[in-house]
This record gives structure tokens, sequence and C-alpha cells, in this order.
């Protein structure tokens, strides 16, 4: 529900994967010119599919053991993002003139780190319900 606190984490996810990455540059090429996410198709597709996934784990309240599968599926998509974007940002180094990296490239950190938030209160709420359940 609205009232739960992992459903702030997971809308916080869906905002900061879902919407930032489109107005903060991943990073900036030897020219100067910004990459955002809209200029890598991939990248912005699963940006996209990050946001949705988050978006669709809040409406997952009643079924919480679907809902942790879910935040965890999210977490390895994020991981496959930071992956990437770490064997990007080790191939920018190496060029001859200064490439910078942008600050789009920790979205994935800080979706990580909500989702983990929200998979902990996730399973808070389910030892609550468990122990509710023993005593009756």
């Amino acid at each position: 529900m609205i009232q739960r606190v992992q459903t702030l984490y997971l809308v916080l996810v869906a905002l900061v994967s879902g919407i930032l990455p489109f107005f903060v540059n991943l990073w900036s090429d030897a020219n100067g010119m910004e990459v955002y996410a809209q200029n890598e198709i991939i990248v912005s597709i699963v940006f996209y599919v990050v946001g949705a996934l988050a978006l669709w784990a809040v409406f997952l309240f009643k079924n919480r053991k679907n809902q942790f599968v879910a935040n965890r599926l999210n977490m390895i998509l994020n991981l496959f993002l930071l992956g990437f974007f770490v064997y990007r940002s080790l191939n920018l180094s190496g060029e001859t003139l200064v490439s910078e990296k942008g600050i789009g490239m920790l979205i994935p950190v800080f979706s990580i780190v909500f989702l983990v938030l929200a998979n902990r209160a996730i399973k808070k709420d389910e030892d609550l319900v468990k122990s509710v359940d023993r005593l009756r």
C-alpha cells in the first residue's frame, strides 16, 4: 500500500531510474559531447525497464514474496547496467584526450541502495505477519 515505507523506496527507484538519466549526462566523450541515456538505445531501455519494474513491484503489495523477487530481479538489472558503465568508463579513460564521467553513472548505485532498503522493509513486514500468525 501507499503507507508502507518500501513503497516510498520503490517510487524513488522508479523516479531515479525512469526520469533522471534523461536529464543528467552519463559521460562526456573526447570531443566534449555529453552522452545522455536517450543517445544509447540499450541503456535507455534498461533504465525504462528498471523504472517500470519498480512501479510494478509497488502494486505487488498483497504478495510480498513476489515483490521481494521483483526487487531482486531489479537489482540484477541494475548490476548489469552498473557493469556496463564500469566497462564503458574503463574504455573512456584510455583516450589521449581527457573524457569525463558524468554523474549519471551513479544512478544504478542509488537504485540498488533503495532496492536493498525496500527489500529489508518487505522482509520486516513478512516477519511481522509470520509472528502474528504464530500467535493464532
